[in-house]
């Protein structure tokens, strides 16, 4: 579903990203590690169109996504979530979602041409994706509250949530633990779960070498820009160049 080929992203004269190569299956859960500075986030900004490419392609589903802005990306199907959420706090958690939707009809010169019972239907139909949706991350009952209200796990949900309004083929997923305590962490991972039972790829970043190796089919390890190990958790956890790189040969 994602490849990306040999790919660098540089910041003036230092390369972030040096030479990454890795596939992403359809359906797959890929976990990608590595130490603060490796290129994970650098990685992720890249493949979603944030950061430019100074050399290398990224196709998905065959087709070259390279230079395509995010909004484009996201069209084919490719979602993004960030580790620091970045939801729209004086808006309820539903007009989140509503705001993360793809061609809102009943705002658009389609809805004003046909009138109102048109505007009123693709509404209606917007609504009850995203009550799906709600059900699926557990935020049905926050339907109705700011989203400036919600804890920080509620909102790595809503992030989640608003990534899943487009009906992505594949998410990106940045630190989705990252500060949220134990209870919610074994939320997020169900409800991540049932968000991979639904047919969509995930490939999430992680410092948690342990956590992804209970939750991912595939762990990639970075290390200064470059991918050092790719392969079954277990056997990555085994590696020696992996354990170096994580708390000097201990991981």
């Amino acid at each position: 579903m994602l490849d990306v080929r040999n790919v660098c992203v540089e910041f003036d004269r230092f390369r972030a990203v040096d030479g990454v190569t890795l596939s992403v299956p359809p359906t797959a859960i890929v976990g990608i590690a590595g130490t603060n500075g490796a290129g994970k986030t650098t990685l992720f900004g890249a493949i979603a169109g944030q950061l430019p490419l100074a050399r290398g392609e990224i196709l998905f589903e065959g087709h070259d996504i390279s230079r395509l802005p995010p909004n484009r990306r996201a069209r084919w199907g490719l979602a993004r979530t960030f580790q620091v959420p970045r939801e729209f706090g004086s808006l309820t958690v539903l007009d989140n979602l509503r705001a993360a939707a793809p061609n809102d009809t009943h705002e658009s010169l389609r809805a004003a041409w046909f009138g109102r019972p048109g505007a009123a239907r693709a509404d209606a139909e917007l609504e009850r994706r995203a009550d799906d949706v709600l059900a699926l991350t557990g935020l049905s009952k926050m339907r109705d509250q700011l989203a400036s209200s919600l804890s920080g796990g509620q909102k790595k949900l809503l992030e989640l949530a608003r990534a899943l309004m487009g009906s992505p083929k594949c998410i990106l997923l940045d630190e989705p633990f990252a500060g949220v305590n134990p209870v919610l962490v074994a939320r997020l991972l169900d409800v991540l779960r049932a968000v991979h039972a639904r047919g969509i790829a995930l490939v999430v970043i992680e410092h948690n070498l342990q956590a992804l190796k209970a939750f991912a089919q595939r762990l990639v390890v970075m290390d200064q820009g470059r991918v050092i190990a790719d392969g079954e958790p277990g056997a990555v956890l085994d590696d020696r160049r992996v354990q170096e790189a994580y708390m000097g040969g201990v991981v």
